[in-house]
């Protein structure tokens, strides 16, 4: 009987930590002003194995995308991208200057102070999908955010 509580806990753990394989840190989403169509999303993510993240989505905007900011000679650019890497262990920041997420079509103004549900998937090496859902506040448009500037990522 010990062995097969001593099994089935330790199944229960390997469980607990497969869906549980992606950590997010200080998550925040910049103010708007009226009638303005789109913000950014930031934070910090970090997952226990190699994964990607895949999907974003939220009832404030029409859309939802991750976008990559980059210097290309004098001028910085954005271009949306269909993931974003997660490497196992390693962290990576979605901020100002790098990856971040793009709320698109806005259905109302977003007001410093209030919260926002945003859900992202992340998809790991064996195809699996997790939904992770956040409630990410909205920050003043003057706020700059822990790790702004360039992304992490590498």
């Amino acid at each position: 009987m010990k062995k097969h509580l001593i099994a089935l806990t330790a199944i229960l753990a390997l469980s607990a930590q497969a869906l549980a394989q992606v950590s997010v840190t200080a998550p925040w989403i910049r103010a708007t002003v009226p009638q303005q169509e789109s913000t950014g999303v930031f934070m910090h993510l970090e997952s226990a194995s190699d994964a990607r993240l895949v999907g974003v989505s939220t009832p404030a905007a029409t859309r939802s995308e991750f976008h990559q900011m980059d210097m290309r000679g004098q001028t910085m650019k954005m271009a949306q991208v269909d993931s974003i890497e997660l490497a196992a262990g390693k962290g990576v920041n979605l901020a100002s200057g790098g990856y971040h997420i793009m709320l698109i079509g806005l259905k109302r103004q977003l007001k410093a102070g209030e919260v926002v549900p945003l859900t992202i998937v992340v998809e790991g090496k064996d195809k699996k999908r997790e939904r992770v859902t956040l409630k990410v506040p909205v920050k003043p448009l003057t706020f700059a955010g822990p790790g702004a500037g360039p992304s992490r990522h590498h």
